[in-house]
């Protein structure tokens, strides 16, 4: 999901160069949306991963 983030930040900036506003500035708040979904999807999965622990071996 982060790589999506990168993909929409990278044509943000050559849209932004080229000089397409409308589109940079789309693609940048998409950007950050992927980027803050999978911050917090991460965030969730490592709470529930440290609830869970690791149990005994025996």
């Amino acid at each position: 999901m982060l790589r999506w983030a990168i993909i929409f930040f990278v044509v943000a900036l050559v849209a932004a160069v080229l000089g397409f506003g409308g589109i940079a500035g789309m693609s940048f708040e998409i950007a950050k949306f992927v980027a803050i979904v999978a911050v917090v999807l991460f965030l969730i999965s490592l709470v529930a991963g440290g609830l869970r622990g690791r149990g005994t071996r025996i």
